[in-house]
């Protein structure tokens, strides 16, 4: 019998990729409650994902990457989340900001180029640390704390980022900074020296293996060859689909785990397993249409960005959607999946104990709910209308 997960796959090619990510989940699921016990960051899995080839999937190409789709990075991501949502979401961001880079065309060619090449031959991540405790979330707008200082052949950057997902593993990173003498936000590829510092903050209640820690900057500096400053193209942000692919990976996971435990627990009360109890059918049908809906929305709009370049900065409003509603709906799936399992679900051996506190994270992860409502109403609100009143 085909499985669900398997029913967005399209070709051949994408079953193989597919395969290898399931094939790396299986393996992180063995680690993944330690280092979300510690709250240690998982360099063994990130060299297992180096290894497979993971690193470079939204490589362009033309610099030794596989260039992989947006509707292949949800496939494969939904999937390594299956295993383990921190490693998942973490590898996200280094994925996502490649794709992101290749498309928005905004870094110089060389520079880019250099990356791209480091990533396929070294396995180099790459990540933007924006956010600050100051002006919370980047994509609310707050104007960076962090100060670029112009001097010769370059400028010192000094400052604090908060939320710097895989910061233990970089030995580069994109930082927003504010530049005095312009009176503007740009952006640096920072490399790791003396002048930056790793402090160990990250203690959170979910996606404890992130390393997500602060990042200071002690006058670090940036030649003016790294500074990326050219003119972005607007992609509506499909980049981000990486996100609520992440939480559908950990909510079809809660969902196995329930399927799996109502099919197999028979208390010695019934001669059956609770699968066969019409209020368990009821939960387990309900979190069916919760888990399908959001999943096909999900891949719908990966799909239609993929399809239409010419389209996506107004496909903003649908990605968001998307995002908001995996998001969401996951939260709600691994919570039935709970209520399938009972009090046996709280227990820090249940693996859905853990999907409980990360699939939380979620609603912190942009684009928050919020902004999502504002978007569709501010859509809603623009759209010409030819329609007369109409009179009664």
């Amino acid at each position: 019998m085909t499985r669900y997960i398997d029913q967005f796959i399209r070709n051949e090619k994408e079953r193989e990729r597919a395969a290898m990510a399931e094939e790396l989940a299986a393996r992180f699921a063995e680690r993944a409650a330690r280092h979300d016990r510690e709250g240690s960051f998982p360099f063994e899995n990130f060299a297992d994902l180096k290894e497979a080839g993971y690193l470079k999937l939204t490589v362009p190409a033309e610099f030794g990457g596989d260039g992989i789709s947006l509707y292949e990075l949800v496939l494969l991501q939904e999937r390594l989340a299956y295993g383990d949502g921190a490693t998942a979401l973490a590898v996200g961001w280094h994925l996502g900001q490649v794709f992101h880079f290749s498309v928005a065309d905004k870094w110089p060619r060389s520079l880019f180029a250099e990356l791209c090449e480091s990533v396929v031959r070294d396995g180099t991540m790459i990540n933007t640390f924006a956010s600050e405790a100051a002006t919370g979330s980047p994509s609310r707008g707050g104007k960076p704390e962090t100060v670029a200082v112009h001097a010769d052949g370059g400028y010192w950057l000094t400052g604090r980022k908060t939320f710097s997902t895989l910061s233990p593993i970089l030995d580069r990173f994109v930082v927003t900074a504010y530049v005095p003498n312009e009176n503007a936000v740009s952006e640096f590829l920072v490399r790791r020296t003396e002048q930056v510092k790793l402090v160990e903050t990250w203690d959170t209640l979910g996606m404890r293996a992130t390393g997500s820690h602060d990042v200071v900057l002690e006058g670090a500096f940036v030649p003016e060859s790294d500074r990326i400053k050219g003119k972005e193209v607007n992609d509506g942000g499909g980049w981000l689909l990486h996100i609520p692919a992440c939480y559908m990976g950990i909510a079809m996971a809660a969902r196995d785990y329930a399927l799996e435990y109502a099919r197999t627990y028979q208390p010695n009360y019934l001669d059956k397993p609770i699968a066969s109890l019409p209020a368990v059918q009821q939960t387990i049908g309900e979190m069916e249409a919760e888990l399908r809906t959001a999943r096909t929305l999900l891949y719908a709009a990966a799909d239609r960005w993929d399809r239409e370049a010419e389209q996506r900065p107004s496909l903003k409003p649908e990605l968001g959607l998307a995002k908001y509603t995996v998001t969401n709906h996951a939260i709600r799936i691994v919570d039935k999946a709970m209520r399938i399992v009972g009090g046996a679900s709280l227990a820090k051996s249940c693996p859905l104990e853990r999907y409980y506190r990360d699939v939380r994270a979620g609603l912190h992860n942009p684009p928050m709910d919020s902004s999502v409502i504002q978007t569709l109403a501010a859509a809603a609100l623009e759209e010409g209308s030819s329609r007369q009143d109409c009179s009664f």
